[in-house]
């Protein structure tokens, strides 16, 4: 284990959402997410639109479409399927969040959570991508939650290797569950 100083800040409960979930919507070039679980997650409506004025909240699929059509690279890396709302929103946006924009890639031992944006800023802690972890809900219904935030390039450049080798199947010659896996990673087309 390397050990260093960096600077951090850490993130309680809502401040997931203020730091993590509205700077996914500010990407440039690359979205990275890693996650046990992936649930229908809803954010505020964007600033300017019908739904704002209306106090409306609106999937994630909908920041993350947008971040596709402007050319930006989304992966999400988790290890459960998708709850059923999220599968069926992603079904209904099918056209546009495909390959190689948007990547999703299951492994049943995926139990971080990490979310790198633009190679610049990185979450790690312990919420998922989900409503209750890292959505709009309100204090009374969201998880507990405690994270890290950080620019710091040397975690930024660890945690997206580690990202890596998992999403090129770097793990799976060696996995004791590669049995109960349904796509082992090796085997995809890279």
């Amino acid at each position: 284990m390397d050990t260093r100083r960096a600077a951090l800040s850490l993130l309680v409960d809502r401040a997931h959402y203020e730091h993590v979930t509205l700077a996914i919507a500010r990407a440039t070039t690359s979205v990275w997410i890693a996650t046990a679980n992936v649930k229908q997650l809803m954010v505020e409506a964007p600033i300017g639109t019908r739904d704002r004025a209306r106090g409306r909240y609106v999937p994630i699929l909908d920041t993350i479409q947008s971040l596709c059509d402007r050319g930006v690279s989304v992966r999400l890396l988790h290890g459960a399927p998708p709850s059923r709302p999220f599968r069926e929103e992603l079904r209904a946006r099918r056209e546009r969040l495909a390959p190689p924009r948007f990547q999703m890639r299951l492994c049943p031992r995926v139990h971080m959570k990490l979310i790198a944006i633009d190679g610049a800023l990185l979450y790690l802690g312990s919420a998922n991508f989900t409503g209750a972890g890292l959505g709009a809900k309100g204090d009374g219904r969201r998880n507990f939650e405690l994270g890290i935030a950080t620019d710091d390039e040397w975690m930024l450049d660890a945690a997206q290797a580690r990202f890596e080798t998992i999403w090129r199947g770097g793990e799976c010659g060696a996995c004791r569950m590669r049995r109960e896996c349904p796509k082992p990673l090796d085997t995809l087309a890279r």
